[in-house]
């Protein structure tokens, strides 16, 4: 089905050039070094991330706006000015000072939404460390992986998560502190043998901190990302990332002073601290924290209560409220939405119609990566929608479809999804992987991984992952780690898994799964398989499907078919299976 374009008037002020209604002359002029005066620096030279979100606005004299509206699972509210996220940042910076943390060292996250997880982030990049968000969702080996990977000197957990992944901690050689947060007292015996109270540490800090003097390609976050093979890779961002971050939250996310924001994802993932943390601090917008979980009533109520402008949420959110229905909207005052975005996979036309005729206004969808660390293409304010699109790219930003020589194709072609390296958030690294990282550059290019077509407008079309990873709700999930923990079973023998369409979560991992020799088929295996999954993972993560075959199709060299398993589920055709391996 074919859907119509919706106009969208102009809604930039002059705050941020280029204006993007005249976009072929912004993109042909644009110059990310003149943008770059936009940014202060820090008094001493070099540039830090945390400083161009927080202190700067203090130092601007703006130091009294609301920064942070936080409401809480339970229904706690607290509320924090820029000097308040200044002065709290700056004490967990001198915490770090005290334990001995030093410019380059990896500080990592393992928590969910409240005040402490922001402040202690910026505290992080304060101190000159790489700052890990973790998502909180995630089991003891995923955490175990990335801590082992990166290094990690310090992990900042709550009592809940700290026994979950207990039995992971001796095995990390390199953590040298856990400073466990006990928000509101919620835990009567939070602390553990050798643990640092985070409460108490921070009532004898000082406010005062001098920010160490980043520079621009310094190292500040740390984001893993999963393939299809191997362990996750740490995809690590500079601190000129801001710059971007800065940019796109006018650009793509409309952002104005007087906005009130809610950006809706985890920031464990790469959306939850380019737009939960950067985007929408450095551009000095007051914006909404909520702790609970999906529930759309719970939503909406969101937005009522504190009165949210900008709204960037995620597809799978969006169905699930289509799902929920089209009469609840109209029980509660939306009237003060103006601008709606989302990300994480490409949004269905069917819900970009949607909320123009449920909520108002249509859903703006734009694309990015863990390794762009902004967004790179959007369906800006002041242009047309074209529903199923990601938009076109931003200013300072190349990008192209090509082939596999990594030759530019013409318009309506299919092909490879490139980039021309060098816009400010692109990723510096894989973290103690460089042999991964120069493998994504051809020609010229850096290769996304996805295959799209552009059309004659310069609008992009997602068609799909050039590879296996499954994308389950904004998470991108590596068949590799699932697979593994599924053999770590006793029952299992081999293992694959696939990304299976589901209408409301874009993909669903499904498992196929062989037996070793005497263990029946049965339904209460396949739940205690999933339960062990989901115990050594995360539920999110986990299959939500599996089902048992004699043998799993593999290559002559032994290697697991997924591409075929896929095709024989949703019966598509089977293509080369010259390189099958015979029964």
């Amino acid at each position: 089905m074919e859907y119509p374009i919706i106009s969208k008037p102009n809604s930039y002020d002059d705050v941020l050039e280029p204006n993007l209604t005249n976009y072929e002359k912004s993109v042909q002029d644009f110059d990310w070094q003149e943008m770059r005066n936009r940014l202060n620096g820090l008094p001493s030279g070099g540039l830090n991330l945390a400083h161009e979100a927080i202190d700067r606005h203090v130092d601007l004299g703006n130091g009294s706006k609301v920064a942070m509206y936080w409401e809480g699972s339970n229904g706690e509210e607290e509320t924090y000015t820029f000097n308040d996220m200044k002065a709290q940042s700056n004490k967990f910076a001198n915490v770090l000072s005290k334990l001995g943390i030093q410019k380059g060292d990896r500080a990592f996250i393992f928590m969910g939404r409240v005040p402490e997880l922001y402040f202690a982030f910026f505290g992080i990049l304060k101190v000159g460390a790489i700052a890990g968000p973790l998502f909180s969702a995630f089991g003891p080996d995923p955490v175990k992986d990335r801590l082992l990977d990166s290094g990690a000197k310090v992990l900042l957990i709550t009592p809940d998560l700290r026994n979950k992944i207990s039995n992971i901690l001796p095995d990390l050689p390199d953590l040298e502190h856990i400073v466990v947060i006990n928000k509101n007292n919620r835990h009567e015996n939070p602390l553990q043998d050798g643990d640092v109270s985070y409460e108490a540490e921070m009532e004898s800090a000082s406010a005062d901190f001098e920010t160490v003097n980043t520079q621009e390609e310094d190292y500040s976050i740390m984001h893993y990302t999963s393939g299809t093979t191997g362990k996750p890779k740490g995809a690590v961002h500079a601190h000129i990332a801001a710059l971007q971050h800065m940019a796109t939250g006018k650009w793509a996310l409309d952002l104005h002073d007087e906005d009130i924001y809610w950006c809706t994802a985890d920031p464990g993932w790469v959306t939850g601290t380019s737009y939960g943390m950067s985007a929408p601090w450095t551009n000095g917008v007051t914006q909404v924290i909520y702790e609970g979980g999906f529930r759309a009533s719970d939503w909406y109520q969101i937005i009522q209560k504190y009165k949210v402008s900008v709204w960037y949420t995620a597809p799978t959110a969006i169905r699930m409220l289509m799902k929920a229905g089209d009469q609840i909207p109209g029980r509660y005052d939306l009237s003060s939405l103006r601008h709606m975005c989302s990300v994480g996979e490409p949004l269905n036309p069917e819900a970009v119609v949607w909320g123009q005729n449920v909520i108002g206004m249509p859903f703006h969808d734009n694309w990015w990566q863990t390794e762009t660390g902004a967004i790179l293409i959007a369906n800006y304010p002041v242009q047309d929608i074209r529903p199923g699109s990601m938009g076109r790219p931003i200013p300072g930003v190349k990008t192209a479809i090509v082939d596999d020589e990594g030759t530019e194709v013409e318009p309506g072609t299919e092909g490879d999804l490139a980039v021309k390296p060098g816009w400010p958030s692109m990723f510096r690294t894989y973290w103690k992987n460089q042999e991964m990282y120069d493998s994504k550059f051809k020609n010229g290019w850096y290769l996304t991984g996805d295959r799209a077509r552009m059309d004659s407008d310069g609008y992009f079309w997602f068609v799909g992952r050039a590879d296996d990873v499954i994308n389950t709700a904004g998470h991108l999930v590596g068949p590799f780690e699932v697979e593994s923990a599924l053999i770590e079973h006793p029952a299992v023998a081999e293992a694959g898994v696939i990304g299976k369409p589901d209408p409301v979560a874009f993909e669903i991992v499904k498992a196929f799964v062989s037996l070793h020799d005497g263990f029946e088929r049965t339904d209460k295996l396949r739940n205690e398989i999933m339960g062990f999954v989901r115990s050594k993972l995360a539920a999110g993560v986990a299959p939500r499907e599996i089902e048992f075959l004699d043998s799993l199709p593999k290559t002559r060299s032994g290697k697991i078919m997924r591409r075929l398993l896929k095709a024989r589920e949703l019966g598509l055709p089977e293509g080369d299976t010259s390189t099958l391996e015979e029964d």
